[in-house]
């Protein structure tokens, strides 16, 4: 997908400071002059375009009272469709990737307790029969990326 330099304007804007109000698509158009409608056409063509993978909030966890974890699986080939989805139905997972290692699925889970969260990874490796690695962060870096789109 080729980006218009609206578009490019519309994604510098979102990635940090998307409006809350009311009306956000028109506070996106106002700043980029442009209607409510087109600012909202340009947020679905990014969509659709799978150039927005995700819109929302991001929120500190743990400020929350929240706990989350890396964890990481060695899942055989003719397993892997099964356990993936398997650990997606579960609403802790905020990522899920495949990566070429003899750890090949790599998740973060995130809940409202560490209890929580363990009893949640033990009874994914029940239903699967697949051991989890359980990588608890020791210190937790915050690395904001913005992926700037032109000027």
């Amino acid at each position: 997908m080729e980006l218009t330099e609206q578009q490019k304007r519309l994604l510098n804007i979102i990635q940090t400071d998307f409006p809350i109000c009311a009306h956000p698509y028109a506070e996106l158009g106002k700043r980029l002059g442009i209607s409510e409608e087109e600012a909202l056409a340009d947020v679905r063509a990014l969509r659709e375009g799978r150039i927005i993978r995700r819109l929302g909030a991001n929120f500190q966890s743990a400020k929350l009272g929240f706990r989350s974890t890396l964890c990481a699986a060695k899942v055989p080939e003719e397993q892997l469709e099964e356990f993936v989805s398997i650990v997606n139905s579960y609403t802790g997972v905020t990522h899920n990737y495949l990566r070429q290692h003899v750890y090949n699925v790599w998740f973060t889970f995130i809940g409202p307790s560490w209890e929580d969260v363990c009893a949640s990874l033990e009874e994914i490796t029940q239903k699967t029969g697949i051991p989890i690695l359980n990588l608890p962060a020791k210190k937790l870096y915050k690395i904001r990326v913005d992926f700037q789109m032109g000027e």
